[in-house]
């Protein structure tokens, strides 16, 4: 790594030597090796390459590389070779010497290891033809293929860092606010404000101690968009950051990462050091005069510390709570100083919006909600994984076109968005449009960017049921609304779920639902009715058949069902009868159906799950 860069000259200077050498005549191969890929062995896979380049003399033929996330995360490992964008996916470490002797060496391509259309079984070669990947606008996620997160000269080689340069030397702040405001960004984090305004906000309140803070403290089930950004290309929030703290005039910044993120943790932490050692943070930045630096703080692990007054809180070592509204954090935020936080996903657009204008930003998504904007897609779709698109984009273009329609042909039945203070959305409203008004609107919300797809399996009253337990358990507890409202809500889904619901539990139920939103003191409360109100907007039926019929139509509930044997069906396979914990079920003989014990069953639907051919059934 060269010395420190004193100028935009040196900056741009390493820039073209650095991209110089990406112009070669080598093979390229870019293994994911982000969170998702590395519990299906991503790792052994990268030194399985590493070992036979070595052992195979190819270093000055091959050029590998290891990357963060590539989206597909239930493909992994996943490895793009280059030249042909060729995408294996599920590697194994045996199949490295193969990849490398017959795609590499001989420009073969490898049909086992190529992505299979669910429906269709076509083998889709290139990357860029996958439909996971040709349907989406990647304009933040993408770099995550070309650079290995821990180099910053990779960064540096596709243009990093020169948006900082444009923005210290060539823009006086109130510009830098000005095109931010312009191009109509607004927090990626859940709420949408408008970021410019926010910044301008923050730099014209008083005091000359201003803070700025990126909040990666994402504590949604199913979501993962910051930890994937800011594992495979923590740079890019970084120089977002700077940039950021020099519109606003603030000299110290901090970055709240999740505890449970150790590889965005690592990663983050790492960046910051190449960044300091290369003169792109710390004191003079690249001799502009402007001094800036960054501390890396862990999460405390509670849900609440993504509200950004209790973040706040954690950040100053008290308690993760979160305080009253009536004083916005960007007058009197951390330590009663003016503070503007983002979140990771808001600052990687930054350098984005610097390097190609407001106007290029405001061509994607709507007018009202510029950008794209990454997703989790995860649940009962076939292909789960992070998701990049522009704003506006309908909900069924996510669902069937990226994501590849319901798993086993199910039938679709709902969508969460928001994680679980959102709405769950039906099939009537897969045409709707994706954005933070639309959504709103609907009783649901875009939160942190998780997106949960749900089939005719799942029953609305215990998903309901299930993210109300979440937020009782994640609640702090400080307001009365929050505490007891939630408690109360769920206690009443318990008795529906369990048989003993009433008719007069549902108008309770959105009586205490519309006074917890109304009443409590932050979002966690003032959301958490969201997924109850929207199930019985949307799936009211279904709650009737629970308290009226006591019947739970997708078979969930326990205290609701019950599991048989279709005589005519069964052919002894002794399938169920291994797979059954309780041992309930006992095989009769050769060709005779199997017996079920009811006295022993404990309704775990695994003899449901692994009998293929219909003869177990929930009534």
């Amino acid at each position: 790594m060269p010395g420190k860069l004193k100028s935009p000259k040196e900056l741009e200077a390493l820039h073209k030597k650095l991209a110089k050498g990406l112009e070669t005549d080598k093979a390229r191969v870019s293994v994911c090796n982000g969170t998702a890929c590395r519990p299906y062995g991503s790792n052994p896979v990268v030194e399985a390459f590493k070992a036979a380049i070595d052992k195979k003399g190819l270093a000055d033929k091959v050029e590998f590389k290891v990357t963060g996330c590539h989206g597909f995360c239930e493909r992994g490992p996943i490895a793009i070779v280059e030249p042909g964008n060729i995408f294996y996916q599920k590697i194994k470490p045996e199949d490295v010497p193969e990849i490398l002797d017959k795609t590499v060496l001989n420009k073969q391509v490898i049909s086992r290891l190529l992505f299979k259309e669910p429906i269709t079984k076509a083998e889709i070669t290139a990357q860029a033809d996958l439909p996971f990947y040709k349907n989406q606008r990647r304009i933040i996620l993408g770099n995550n293929v070309r650079i290995d997160p821990t180099n910053i000269e990779d960064y540096i080689s596709i243009g990093g860092y020169s948006a900082l340069a444009k923005a210290l030397f060539d823009y006086q702040p109130t510009q830098i606010i000005d095109i931010v405001k312009q191009s109509g960004l607004r927090g990626r984090g859940g709420g949408g404000f408008t970021t410019g305004v926010k910044w301008e906000s923050c730099r014209n309140a008083h005091g000359d101690i201003k803070y700025v803070i990126v909040n990666a403290d994402e504590g949604d089930p199913g979501a993962y968009a910051n930890e994937g950004l800011l594992t495979g290309n923590p740079h890019s929030v970084l120089e977002g950051l700077i940039i950021g703290a020099f519109a606003i005039g603030s000299h110290q910044g901090y970055i709240y990462v999740r505890n449970e993120y150790p590889l965005a943790l690592k990663n983050i932490t790492n960046a910051m050091e190449q960044a300091r050692k290369l003169g792109l943070l710390g004191k003079n930045i690249l001799g502009s005069g402007f001094d800036f630096d960054v501390r890396v703080n862990r999460g405390g692990g509670a849900f609440i510390c993504g509200e950004s007054t209790a973040l706040m809180a954690s950040l100053e070592g008290k308690v993760g709570e979160p305080r009253a509204k009536y004083t916005h954090t960007v007058e009197k935020g951390l330590w009663d100083r003016p503070s503007d936080l983002n979140n990771v996903e808001t600052w990687a657009n930054i350098p984005l919006i610097i390097n190609n204008g407001a106007d290029w930003f405001k061509k994607i998504g709507t007018p009202t909600n510029t950008g794209t904007k990454i997703f989790s897609l995860t649940g009962k779709v076939n292909n789960t994984g992070l998701v990049e698109v522009p704003m506006g984009i309908q909900l069924r273009d996510i669902i069937f076109n990226i994501g590849g329609g319901i798993r086993e042909g199910k039938k679709f039945k709902a969508v969460q968005t928001g994680g679980p203070s959102g709405g769950c959305l039906p099939e009537s409203m897969l045409d709707m449009p994706v954005d933070f008004d639309a959504l709103t609107k609907v009783g649901s919300m875009m939160g942190s960017g998780g997106m949960i797809v749900m089939d005719e399996n799942n029953c609305m009253v215990d998903i309901a049921k299930y993210y109300l337990s979440f937020l009782e358990e994640e609640s702090c507890g400080k307001c009365v609304p929050c505490r007891e409202g939630i408690k109360r809500m769920r206690q009443i889904l318990n008795d529906i779920t369990s048989g003993a619901g009433k008719e007069s539990d549902l108008p309770l139920l959105e009586e205490v639902g519309h006074c917890l939103r109304d009443s409590a003191l932050c979002q966690l409360g003032g959301s958490a009715p969201n997924p109850v109100l929207t199930t019985m907007q949307y799936f009211r039926e279904e709650y009737i058949e629970h308290i009226k019929l006591k019947k739970c139509r997708a078979g969930v509930c326990k205290d609701l069902i019950t599991f048989s044997i279709t005589e005519e069906k069964c052919p002894d396979c002794g399938m169920c009868v291994k797979a059954c914990p309780a041992e309930a079920i006992t095989a009769v003989g050769k060709r005779k159906p199997v017996v079920l014990d009811q006295a022993k069953c404990i309704k775990c639907r695994t003899c449901y799950e692994v009998c293929k051919l219909g003869a177990v059934k929930i009534e």
